[in-house]
């Protein structure tokens, strides 16, 4: 019934009599931006897009009119016109954070819950909750506010046990520090601690206010109760901060009657409020005396957590760090930044992944196959084993019936991403291939096929994938080189994978297909209506542009073109003279930031042609990198700020420890490169640098290069040895030596 309501009449003609725009003839004109496709735009990023802007009309009744409250770090920088992070509202429907979109997580492995803290300490302990930030209050007037500070230290610190993110701010003689982790508390249940510690010269206060926002926006409080003799408060009647010592002086305030922090020292102390707006405030104070510290700690019970119930997916609540990093390749550098940011990456990688692996710990708290794959790729290669099976066994709740390995709509990569994965942890480790894949890698091999394009069709496309919305920064719907990429080396593993089970006929039915997939790809980049393109670009229908980054996919991870390929070349080459931004790649279409992982995608392809330029984008992507060791999905250029996605992506993460990585050890076809990216600097200054064990393809190995001052010694050991391999030690600066005798385990060349 419904398909006969004439619903395009409808609308127009309700419209029209409104005097609004024709919105079918607006879809209609908008449609011809893009390749005609079966998905407009993923279902699900329509639904995420809604929520998020719904908090930015939000934050637009709420922030503008209410510029004297104290606002988080993002909307005092943001909102501030003599600061370079400003943004004219005028025509904004939205406010939303463009500039500053950067936090870091703290948890312990296993555990859903992710309190994420913004770069001057405010701790949102739930997701899309509220907040916990602390102030000191000077009995002369003076304040220590951390958000309108231009500058605090903030740091990430770990031991075998604990994870704790510290932030230290300083003015004048105020100084304030606080320290974010979660731990268990008697009863075994994870709590958000928070410890403060405050000094002064004068009397002052310590003060724990609790903030109707978080890092997005507005997060709406209508009740606090202070409850328990002063101990604790409840919020909303249901979460619960608690306090060692009774609160010494309590201050609430509703919107009407402003923040809470005007006029704090002569407001009248109240326990309770009440607020329709959904923008209650409350502060706990402590005294501080002078030339002494005021130490105290606020609790936040993590368990009345429903939005990631199960708080332990995998039943256990009692994984430590030492446990979950014990399996992981050890890194040895004397540069200290990329050391850390090795040790920081691994813990963050742990941190997403408690049941399903997360791209994020709040924007993108949600399950992505792209992201996945190379997570998961990334624990492989790191010796997270255990942890990366237990997440690809997952994946089969995620199939289709017709094959299709689903987290988002039209992104046609997945089933190539999945397939590709399950090879590589195949040959990573050895292992016989796991029975319950079987039927799973022939449905996702079969779906690529039917998914293809028709061969005999008269089209640039014919016999490649269809038009989808791919990876989102690619641009509008269009025939991706990139899902295509995807799908041939999804073809190719399945085929590999098909000879390990005994299925000869379909090992070779979907190598066939492969080869047929790539011919298509390389037949449309011949194209006669395509003359002088030069490079790959992100479609057979466009021109080069940001977008051709997804191409060299080909060259990494994928392998599928020669590290010499002119057309891969060509590709890095105008991607690096089009598309940089101080050394780091700039994504003009959706990101329009700065992307630490895409940049090292180019690093990656750069690195296997043995062009030593990689050296600097690197550079750049540890010197964008948060004081924390984070980086946001894309990276203001002027602010150097998160601009879009999560404050602390996860993928990035995982493209560092491929990096590091792959300059000690990686797979080239039949041999192991050696040292290739050990740059001399790193050597020498100290006597030894090391890596390992890391799983490849030909076993588990270490790599150690050792200073001796007029010799420098490369040394390879094998844990497990899976297939005998050339060994080739690329060494810069060095000529390169092959090896090709398994007794020998070491070179050593002249220092020049």
């Amino acid at each position: 019934m419904f398909k006969r309501v004439p619903w395009k009449y409808l609308l127009r003609r309700l419209a029209r009599t409104h005097r609004f725009i024709d919105p079918v003839n607006l879809m209609t004109v908008l449609e011809k931006f893009s390749q005609p496709s079966e998905i407009r735009e993923p279902i699900e990023l329509l639904r995420a897009g809604a929520a998020f802007h719904a908090r930015g009309l939000m934050n637009t009744k709420a922030i503008q009119h209410n510029l004297d409250w104290i606002w988080p770090y993002w909307v005092q920088r943001q909102f501030d016109p003599k600061d370079k992070s400003f943004i004219p509202r005028a025509f904004s429907i939205t406010h939303v954070n463009l500039t500053h979109r950067n936090w870091t997580a703290v948890g312990i492995p296993g555990c859903n819950a992710l309190p994420i803290v913004d770069p001057r300490g405010m701790i949102t302990p739930f997701f899309d909750g509220w907040s916990l930030d602390g102030w000191i209050i000077g009995e002369s007037g003076i304040t220590l506010i951390p958000s309108q500070l231009e500058t605090v230290s903030q740091s990430l610190l770990w031991n075998t046990n604990d994870l704790t993110l510290r932030t230290k701010s300083v003015k004048g003689s105020f100084t304030l520090i606080n320290d974010v982790s979660v731990k268990f508390d008697d009863n075994n249940q994870p709590v958000c601690s928070v410890h403060f510690k405050a000094s002064a010269d004068k009397t002052a206060w310590l003060v724990i206010a609790l903030r109707p926002y978080n890092p997005e926006g507005v997060s709406l409080i209508n009740t606090i109760n202070l409850i328990e003799n002063r101990r604790a408060w409840t919020i909303n009647g249901i979460r619960s901060v608690t306090f060692p010592v009774p609160i010494e002086r309590s201050v609430v305030s509703d919107y009407r009657k402003g923040d809470v922090f005007s006029n704090i020292l002569s407001r009248q102390e109240a326990e309770n409020i009440d607020c329709e707006a959904g923008m209650a405030t409350a502060v706990a104070m402590y005294r501080i005396e002078p030339g002494n510290e005021r130490e105290v700690t606020a609790d936040v019970h993590l368990s009345g957590d429903s939005i990631s119930q199960p708080l332990f997916p995998n039943g256990s609540n009692q994984m430590s760090w030492a446990a979950a990093l014990e399996d992981t390749a050890k890194l040895k550098l004397s540069y200290d930044r990329y050391q850390f940011l090795y040790e920081s990456a691994l813990r963050t990688l742990i941190l997403h992944a408690p049941g399903d692996v997360y791209p994020g710990p709040y924007t993108y708290k949600r399950f992505w196959f792209r992201d996945a794959c190379f997570i998961v790729h990334a624990m492989l290669c790191t010796g997270q084993i255990k942890l990366a099976r237990r997440i690809m066994h997952k994946f089969s709740n995620r199939q289709n019936r017709n094959g299709y390995f689903h987290s988002q709509e039209g992104e046609w990569d997945s089933n190539g991403q999945v397939l590709w994965l399950f090879d590589r942890y195949i040959k990573l480790t050895g292992n016989n291939p796991v029975s319950e894949w079987e039927n799973l890698i022939i449905k996702g091999a079969n779906w690529i096929i039917k998914k293809r394009c028709n061969d005999n069709i008269d089209a640039i496309h014919k016999g490649l994938m269809p038009a989808g919305f791919s990876a989102e920064h690619l641009g509008p719907n269009d025939y991706f080189y990139w899902d295509n990429f995807w799908s041939v080396a999804g073809l190719q593993a399945a085929a590999n994978m098909m000879k390990l089970y005994g299925r000869s006929n379909d090992a070779n039915r979907y190598a066939l297909y492969a080869d047929k997939l790539l011919t298509a790809v390389n037949r449309s980049l011949e194209h006669p209506l395509n003359p002088g393109i030069v490079g790959i670009p992100a479609s057979p229908y466009r021109r080069m542009d940001a977008g051709a980054i997804g191409s060299i996919a080909a060259g990494y991870p994928l392998h599928l073109y020669s590290p010499e390929d002119e057309k891969l070349q060509d590709t890095i080459k105008f991607l690096c003279d089009n598309c940089l931004v101080d050394n780091a790649f700039f994504q003009d279409m959706t990101h329009s930031g700065l992307n630490a992982y895409l940049t090292l995608h180019i690093a990656q392809v750069m690195l296997r042609s043995g062009d030593n330029s990689w050296d600097k984008l690197v550079q750049s992507v540890a010197d964008l990198a948060s004081p924390t060791g984070q980086w946001p999905e894309a990276i203001h250029p002027i602010t150097l700020g998160g601009c879009m996605g999560d404050g602390q992506h996860v993928w990035a993460a995982a493209e560092w420890l491929m990096m590091i990585r792959n300059f000690f050890v990686r797979e080239e076809e039949d041999r192991l490169i050696i040292a290739s990216g050990i740059l001399k600097e790193w050597y020498s200054e100290c006597d030894e640098i090391s890596f390992g064990p890391t799983p490849t393809q030909f076993g588990v190995v270490e790599v150690t290069i050792k200073n001796y001052g007029l010799k420098i010694q490369v040394s390879w050991k094998f844990l497990t040895r899976i297939n005998n391999a050339l060994m080739e030690i690329r060494l810069p600066g060095y000529k390169s030596v092959i090896v090709d005798d398994l007794k020998i385990d070491t070179i050593k060349f002249d220092v020049n």
